[in-house]
């Protein structure tokens, strides 16, 4: 029986806190091209030393990180295969000596996964010691195979019944690397983020693993099964019915509209600037409410027409969108409710939408800002009373809306929560279109009609 290990004591010191990650995947999956993107992000050469053949020890984001890369796994099965993952298990406990925080499954985008996989890498799994799978994270790589209208979440429910067991199975925790692109630092830096709250949420342990054993008793496997507690039949659609574990938001509005108030509400910490006007779109990450959130703040567009907002800060947004990549879940369309929606203001809004693209709309929910203000009435009665201007943009926006009280913010998350769950709803709604795709790092064209942000 394996046992889980307290790290706070471990002789890496205070200040730089050791974490072990350890690569597990069958040959030809990506784990050494991995390997070789983490340690792209090394602050300094000499930050990076080679302990063993299989080890790495380096500095990165202000910690200690000992990343281990393993023989790939063979799909064959037999006598000799028995004795060869016996040895491999052997010689990962002699390299993640005394446990590793977090075990990185190295599945390739692009490659199927089927059921012989999945029955190949739960057997390897399960015999490192039971309650592995609190420590495990799905980790895709050659995410550069995706179409370009496809996020991670749909080749999730696209790859079939053994891909989606396998995620759910490591808690729905995935993430998702470029090993051409190892120069881009965003990705490592959120991927180690992602271990740093699994860490979190098993309380700073790490995973002791057993020793092998040769023969893997039927009875043990059977009870790990029953442990899951559902069937295959019901797993399956599962991956159907649950929201994205992972939200990109992008607020956008006008100048002065809270939209940066309304980032530091949803993300519960004061991240974005307020109270000063925006000049470039800013991404920033928590996890809340059990899903991570990505959230940009962008620059504020002009209260009465699109051509009134500068050239510069149009891009800006559009730019915005990009930090979102494969694109955002949501707009969230911040408009303050002491302000008045006159034709104009309304027209205004729905031209700077179609930067995004004619299917926006189907996107954006309108995030009332300073609630507060409605002193009791309900955000339904302030709707109807604006005179008719809010309820054609409501329907537009397909009746979407949210309000959020600043007043409460550290005292009631409820109102955060709910608009977590609504936005969740208008994913699922969207069906198979749950994210509005843009381009990556595009180059965009001022001269186009009406600067419009080009859809994959």
């Amino acid at each position: 029986m394996a046992t889980v290990s307290s790290d706070l004591n471990a002789e890496e010191g205070p200040c730089l806190p050791m974490r072990r990650l350890l690569l597990l995947g069958f040959q030809g999956s990506g784990k050494t091209s991995t390997l070789s993107t983490i340690l792209s992000q090394v602050k300094t050469p000499s930050d990076h030393s080679q302990i063993e053949q299989h080890q790495h020890c380096l500095d990165i984001l202000n910690g200690k990180l000992l990343v281990i890369d393993t023989p790939g796994w063979q799909l064959e099965t037999g006598d000799t295969s028995d004795e060869r993952d016996s040895e491999n298990q052997q010689f990962i406990i002699d390299q993640c000596s005394p446990g590793p925080h977090a075990v990185l499954l190295v599945v390739p985008i692009g490659a199927p996964f089927t059921e012989h996989h999945w029955q190949g890498l739960w057997c390897r799994v399960r015999a490192l010691g039971a309650g592995i799978w609190r420590h495990t994270m799905v980790l895709f790589t050659c995410s550069d195979q995706l179409p370009q209208d496809k996020g991670v979440e749909e080749f999730i429910v696209d790859g079939g019944a053994a891909l989606q067991r396998l995620v759910e199975r490591c808690g729905c925790r995935y993430h998702t690397l470029d090993n051409t692109c190892s120069d881009n630092g965003t990705q490592v830096a959120e991927l180690m983020q992602k271990v740093e709250e699994m860490v979190h949420d098993n309380q700073g342990w790490f995973f002791e693993m057993d020793r092998p054993d040769l023969v893997f008793e039927d009875d043990a496997i059977q009870g790990e099964r029953e442990d899951d507690g559902v069937t295959e039949v019901e797993r399956t659609p599962a991956m159907f019915r649950s929201p994205p574990r992972e939200l990109r938001l992008l607020l956008v509005g006008w100048r002065g509209a809270g939209k940066s108030s309304a980032g530091n509400i949803l993300l519960g910490c004061r991240a974005f600037e307020s109270g000063r006007p925006t000049e470039v779109s800013v991404r920033h990450q928590a996890f809340v409410a059990g899903r991570r959130l990505t959230v940009v703040d962008t620059p504020g567009w002009d209260w009465f027409s699109v051509q009134r907002t500068p050239s510069n800060v149009r891009k800006e947004i559009k730019q915005g969108a990009g930090l979102l990549h494969p694109g955002p879940h949501a707009l969230l369309m911040v408009i303050p409710v002491v302000s008045t929606l006159t034709p104009k203001k309304r027209q205004a809004l729905k031209s700077h939408l179609e930067m995004f693209g004619e299917e926006a709309c189907l996107h954006t929910l309108v995030l009332f800002s300073c609630g507060d203000w409605l002193d009791g009435t309900s955000i339904e009665d302030h709707i109807q009373q604006d005179g008719g201007e809010l309820l054609k943009l409501m329907k537009h926006c397909w009746n979407c809306y949210h309000v959020l009280d600043c007043t409460k913010a550290n005292k009631d998350r409820t109102q955060v929560t709910e608009l977590l769950q609504k936005i969740e709803e208008m994913v699922a709604e969207n069906g198979q279109k749950p994210f509005l795709p843009v381009k990556l790092n595009q180059e965009l064209d001022e001269e186009e009609t009406s600067g419009r942000c080009t859809l994959q």
